[in-house]
């Protein structure tokens, strides 16, 4: 719930090591609009006793199920059972998953920008970036990024463009200036890339394979991890989780989760772990029923995670505004389907500062930054994980 740098400069530092999308972009293999990278949040705090109190009523309806072979499932014989278990359905039925020689995952993410001059003559498009990544169990990796063709958001979207004549490229204002975005199918797909050394979090595959399967110890272990864990700091500082509190630290611990979830090679039991440690991260809510941006059926994991960046001379051109992360899983399968923000404050664009000193002030407000036409609730940006899975078929 990628693309996530350059276009918001919110990443957070988790790692030593260069992840695929920086190696893309350091190749140049796409260069209009700057890659996005996964954006870091602060988290209010929730009621412990209340986590506390809905992970032991959803444990004692897990424990109903006896028989192992088969999965737990949500609403069986037509029920229309809340999806309020959904994260330890998602462990149990994640915990018996097989494994193979390459962990292999494609993701593809995307980002809505909005075309026209004002509010009402608008349309919606989004820009796909796919990244298909496979891990072997000593840390060699094969990764291939491809840029996916702009496409309009929604029918409406579509019925818009279409009256504007179908253009082939369209100018979208974004954080960090002008941009265009294309409609053609790139010409060739990018090779794949090796890296002999594929570290998650600095931490090789076999201290991921490691990583304890009950929920309080991988927690403990992960609070040892070291990193960047703040959202924005003009000076990086590395240090470990545990120096964290309150929502920052499970901001961090969310975001760690994710990665396990969804793009590191570990075993299914740290898996499995990772959803039973959410479920008591205070502020994790599951709300919902939904489809992902590629139409699969899954269940709403609210990160009440919030975003901003103070107004000032040199943040001014990057109004980012304000957004909810939530997730949305499949419990049936135990996956973590996509990513998703949804927009809290209305972000703007981004013009350049004037040239020169001509004597004349060179003030920022956010009123003199272009419209980027979001309105709260709508998605902002969004990663799917279309491929995430053990498999013995090696890269091509």
């Amino acid at each position: 719930m990628d693309e996530l740098d350059a276009l918001r400069q919110m990443r957070t530092t988790l790692a030593q090591e260069e992840a695929p999308d920086q190696l893309a972009l350091r190749a140049n293999w796409r260069s209009d609009p700057p890659r996005r990278s996964r954006r870091s949040f602060r988290v209010p705090m929730m009621s412990m006793m209340a986590t506390t109190a809905l992970v032991a009523a959803t444990l004692a309806t897990i424990s109903l199920t006896s028989d192992r072979d088969q999965p737990v499932r949500l609403g069986e014989n037509g029920s229309p059972q809340a999806p309020g278990n959904a994260l330890l359905v998602a462990a149990a039925n994640v915990q018996e998953g097989p494994t193979g020689k390459y962990w292999h995952t494609t993701r593809i993410a995307g980002k809505i920008y909005a075309v026209g001059e004002n509010a009402a003559d608008h349309y919606k498009v989004e820009s796909r970036m796919q990244y298909d990544d496979w891990t072997d169990q000593r840390g060699k990796s094969c990764f291939a990024v491809q840029d996916l063709p702009a496409r309009p958001w929604t029918a409406r979207d579509r019925q818009k463009w279409r009256k504007a004549g179908a253009p082939m490229k369209v100018q979208v204002a974004t954080a960090d200036g002008p941009g265009t975005l294309f409609f053609e199918t790139p010409k060739s797909r990018q090779p794949c890339r090796r890296v002999d050394d594929r570290r998650f979090f600095g931490m090789t595959p076999q201290q991921l394979a490691a990583l304890p399967t009950q929920p309080e110890q991988l927690e403990n272990a992960l609070l040892d991890l070291k990193g960047n864990w703040e959202a924005y700091a003009p000076v990086v500082t590395r240090q470990p989780m545990r120096a964290l509190h309150g929502e920052k630290r499970v901001r961090a611990l969310s975001d760690v989760a994710g990665t396990l979830l969804a793009e590191a090679l570990v075993p299914p039991a740290v898996r499995a772990a990772a959803f039973r440690m959410l479920a008591t991260l205070p502020g994790v809510k599951v709300e919902s029923r939904t489809t992902d941006p590629l139409g699969r059926p899954g269940v709403v994991i609210a990160l009440p995670l919030e975003t901003t960046v103070p107004l000032g001379l040199f943040t001014a051109p990057k109004q980012l505004g304000t957004y909810r992360r939530q997730w949305i899983i499949d419990p049936d399968n135990g996956t973590l389907l996509a990513m998703r923000d949804l927009v809290a404050t209305p972000p703007h664009g981004s013009r350049d500062l004037p040239p020169g000193d001509d004597g004349k002030p060179r003030r920022l407000t956010t009123e003199s930054q272009p419209d980027r036409f979001h309105e709260p609730g709508e998605v902002s940006e969004y990663e799917t994980y279309e491929v995430a899975e053990w498999t013995d078929e090696a890269p091509s």
